[in-house]
């Protein structure tokens, strides 16, 4: 069974930079491919970012230039680096290991304009 657990979540201003990090347990972290999601009140969840085992990423448009996601396979954690964050940034932040069943709980990033 893996657990993934979120952290780094807050309130910060826009313009401001926030830093989130999901720790695995168990299982074989360094081979998945891992995603960050995010979900906002009313809308769906929907892939921010995603690393895989061999350092490729992908972002999603409306975070290209501002978010950089990483990885640490020796501390079994994966990072997302938020920078010049936006109003419309709020949302529920979500990691994943993209092709399982396992999510985090989820951390709360709220943006203030």
């Amino acid at each position: 069974q893996v657990q993934l657990v979120e952290s780094g979540g807050g309130l910060v201003q826009a313009g401001g930079s926030l830093r989130l990090s999901c720790t695995a347990s168990g299982g074989y972290f360094s081979i998945y491919v891992m995603g960050w999601y995010r979900q906002a009140p009313g809308k769906q969840r929907e892939l921010v970012a995603s690393l895989t085992s061999g350092g490729i990423a992908n972002y999603a448009d409306t975070v290209k230039g501002r978010f950089t996601i990483s990885r640490d396979n020796a501390k079994n954690t994966v990072y997302l680096q938020m920078n010049s964050l936006k109003p419309e940034d709020t949302a529920v932040y979500y990691c994943h290991g993209i092709g399982t069943v396992y999510w985090g709980q989820g951390t709360q990033v709220t943006v203030s304009s």
